[in-house]
């Protein structure tokens, strides 16, 4: 039961985007299509999730027993940037096709927050709110259902943004002013679920 209050709790009700404002550059950059929001939505999955796994493995057995827990972000960030590349590295031999349909992004998660936030978040335990004690596998459940519901949010906007390009919309509001709105209109939205747990 806990794992899917973990799980609503990381889609839904904090979800990365809409309420903690974590990886908001891609989600205002890669939401003009929903195909480019479903790759990006792929390709955070992916990663988060392998960089969850090995920033707690970090974090439980060098950072915290050799008392070194202050170079969590900086160790942090240089693992998310290699795991990156070696995630790019092995898709373009391995399997080129998949290579081919994540290559764009597979850069752009370097510098998503929305990943390091995740990772600091599942480090210290401060995802844990129904009471679990902070292990790998409640860990890998909130990153998958973070990403989930990062992906969730990407091709919800981009389906709206696809959907403005056809209205007839105030010369001065069009683009960037009239994302904004519909961007926090829909953060106003999904603080609705925030009753559910």
């Amino acid at each position: 039961m806990e794992y899917i209050l973990i799980i609503i709790s990381a889609i839904f009700v904090n979800n990365v985007v809409l309420s903690q404002f974590l990886g908001i550059c891609p989600f205002l950059g890669v939401s003009k299509k929903i195909s480019t929001a479903a790759g990006m939505g792929a390709a955070v999955t992916f990663v988060l999730t392998l960089a969850t796994i090995v920033t707690y493995l970090i974090q439980a057995y060098i950072l915290v027993p050799l008392d070194l827990k202050y170079l969590q972000t900086i160790a942090f960030i240089l693992v998310i940037a290699a795991l990156v590349q070696m995630v790019e590295i092995i898709l373009k031999k391995v399997s080129p096709s998949l290579y081919q349909a994540l290559g764009v992004f597979l850069p752009l998660i370097t510098t998503n927050c929305c990943i390091l936030g995740v990772a600091i978040m599942v480090g210290d335990g401060t995802y844990n709110t129904q009471g679990l004690e902070p292990s790998l596998l409640s860990g890998i459940v909130f990153a998958i259902a973070t990403a989930i519901g990062f992906a969730l949010a990407l091709i919800l906007f981009a389906g709206i943004r696809e959907h403005l390009e056809m209205m007839n919309i105030p010369k001065g509001m069009q683009g960037m002013p009239i994302a904004l709105i519909s961007a926090g209109i829909m953060a106003l939205a999904f603080m609705g679920f925030s009753g559910l747990v």
